[in-house]
This record gives structure tokens, sequence and C-alpha cells, in this order.
């Protein structure tokens, strides 16, 4: 187990702060991301997706998600899941910085960027999908780099339709201050690179990618910097 210590606390509640986590796993990511953005410190649990045949499908794992999935954030005697419940619920138990605007229409519109990302694109390629295409249907490598690249590719092209020339995009994906929406883009940006996607096309995810990752928060939750990332 690991705690981060890069940033400071908001509030003593903080402390109590552990999350489940692989160092690859975009949904974990964002997670980082929002705790960081919060200036939240917390205990890493790593969750070794692969080794042993994944540790999340452990018996004593499945205690903490029957679901068998990262990340997993406790707070004090509390289980949470879902990487975007769980953003939710940083945000309104830390509100500032605020992960979502104040307008109703501004939330509406960061909540579908995200959704886009966490329920249309990553879950086509998620490792549990690759896996069951391997063991169950014997799909050989390249077909399976393939199907990722097709479903990040289609997804990106309505993303970027949906933040160029948009008024509310800024230099972020809604205004000029991160949001629960770019909590999301760049990990799936950083998936988007290891396939080997091409990002010409997407000039204004890819700004977004490089705005983001020039905060302190986003660059600390990257995934090469996680305790658990293997020694280069």
């Amino acid at each position: 187990m690991h705690r981060h210590h890069l940033f400071a606390g908001n509030g003593m509640a903080a402390e109590h702060l552990r999350l489940y986590s692989y160092w690859r796993s975009s949904a974990a990511y964002r997670v980082r991301i929002g705790l960081n953005l919060k200036s939240l410190p917390y205990e890493t649990v790593p969750v070794h997706l692969i080794r042993d045949g994944g540790e999340q499908h452990s018996a004593e794992y499945r205690q903490v998600n029957p679901q068998e999935l990262v990340p997993v954030l406790q707070h004090g005697d509390r289980v949470m899941r879902q990487s975007v419940a769980i953003l939710e619920y940083l945000d309104e138990t830390w509100p500032e910085p605020p992960l979502l605007p104040a307008a109703a229409r501004d939330r509406q519109r960061v909540r579908a960027l995200a959704q886009v990302i966490a329920c249309d694109i990553h879950p086509l390629n998620n490792l549990r999908v690759l896996q069951h295409f391997d063991r169950n249907w014997h799909v050989p490598q390249p077909e399976r780099d393939a199907w990722v690249q097709h479903w990040i590719h289609d997804g990106f092209t309505a993303l970027e339709a949906m933040l160029a020339d948009h008024p509310s995009t800024g230099t972020f994906c809604e205004g000029n201050s991160p949001t629960l929406a770019d909590c999301c883009l760049v990990p799936q940006v950083y998936n988007a690179r290891r396939f080997a996607v091409d990002l010409s096309n997407f000039p204004t995810i890819t700004r977004i990618e490089k705005a983001c990752l020039a905060l302190p928060a986003f660059d600390a939750a990257r995934p090469e910097k996680q305790p658990d990332a293997p020694v280069a």
C-alpha cells in the first residue's frame, strides 16, 4: 500500500481515503485526477489486473467489489464503486474546486461528454472484453487491436465534433477550469496512444489533453507515475 503525499488535504476526513487502483486502468486514472484536483491525500492499494489471472478475481477482492473491477474508493467505512459516481461524490463532499459547473445546462454538457467516454468508448476496449475475445473466441492480437482502434476512433470522431467550435469549450472541455469531462478525457487519450490510434483528426481533443497534462494534478495521476507501475 502506498500513501500519496503530493497534495495537502481539504479536511481531516481526507486522511481516510483509500483507492483500490491499477496503474494502467483508465477508470482508476480518472479518480486519481479527481482526488488530485481536490488536493486530497489518499492511500493506494494496488490491484494487479494481470498477475495470477488477475487479483480482481480473488475472493478477497470480490468482497470489496462484486463486479471485480477497479477503481474502488473507501472513505472511512464507506465503500464506493464506479469511477464517475466516485468523482461526483468527491465533488459533493469537497466542493472546491468544482468538477461540475454551476449552471444545469453546463453540468448536463459535462456529464454528456464524460459519458461518451465512460459509457460508449471505454467499455468496448476494456481489459475484460479483450480477454474474452482472446480466451473464448481466440481472436488474434491484430484483430483485437483493430477492434479497439475502431471504437476509439468512432467515439473520438463524435467527441471532437461536440468539442470543436462549441461556445462552451475553452482551455478545457467546458470553460477554463478542469471538469469531470477532462478527468475522463485524458485517460481515454492515454488508451488511444497505447493502442496506436491516429489522433491527427482530433486537434481539439489533443489540445485539451495537453492543457490538462500541464497541470500538476493531471501530471501526478499519469500511469507511469503510480507506485505499482513497472520500473522503466
